[in-house]
């Protein structure tokens, strides 16, 4: 496959720009978060349109879902990693719970995984980071891993998450605690 070369630079201009407006954002600018809102909203139709095509209506509630999931979890977006894979992870996530709670009722379907990824101009960037960060929450034992996975990835909340995995509250926190130290010991290690 050859690589675009404007169409990258394009992709990575792009991101730039909503990395800045989100790094604003967490400093208050609530400009430059309405900004970057509307900047994801569109990247986000056109990532979940590709997966889920049985109703428009679908792909907006899960949108919506995955803003307010991004809302949520602003604080865990780290400035020295890239805002793509964050938001697609979040997205990703979002999708598997709509599956997960609609029985399999599917449009179509692609992996979660594979060489597309957020930003429909974006050659496979986003892409690697976020089978970086899913190769590194594998390498966690479970206990750490599943309260990581459902809260700062998932958006869901403490007791959201201790119901879900049926693990205690106090166990997820703890979960969460022990596996992101854990996460950047990894991640040190790797650069």
């Amino acid at each position: 496959m050859t690589i675009d070369p404007e169409r990258l630079q394009r992709s990575q201009e792009r991101e730039r720009e909503l990395k800045a407006m989100m790094v604003a954002a967490l400093d208050g600018d609530e400009a430059a978060y309405r900004q970057c809102l509307q900047g994801l909203s569109k990247h986000l139709r056109a990532f979940l349109s590709r997966r889920l095509t049985r109703d428009a209506a679908e792909v907006e509630d899960l949108v919506q879902e995955t803003l307010l999931a991004i809302h949520c979890q602003r604080h865990t977006f780290a400035a020295d990693r890239p805002l793509t894979a964050w938001v697609q992870a979040i997205a990703s996530y979002k999708l598997a719970d709509w599956f997960r709670g609609h029985g399999g009722r599917l449009g179509r379907l692609d992996p979660l995984d594979d060489h597309e990824n957020l930003f429909a101009d974006d050659h496979g960037l986003a892409g690697e980071a976020t089978r970086d960060v899913r190769q590194l929450l594998q390498d966690l034992p479970q206990r750490w891993r599943v309260p990581i996975e459902l809260t700062k990835l998932g958006g869901y909340s403490v007791n959201e998450a201790a119901l879900a995995s049926g693990m205690s509250a106090s166990a997820i926190k703890v979960g969460v605690h022990r596996g992101m130290k854990a996460l950047a010991q990894l991640a040190r290690k790797q650069i």
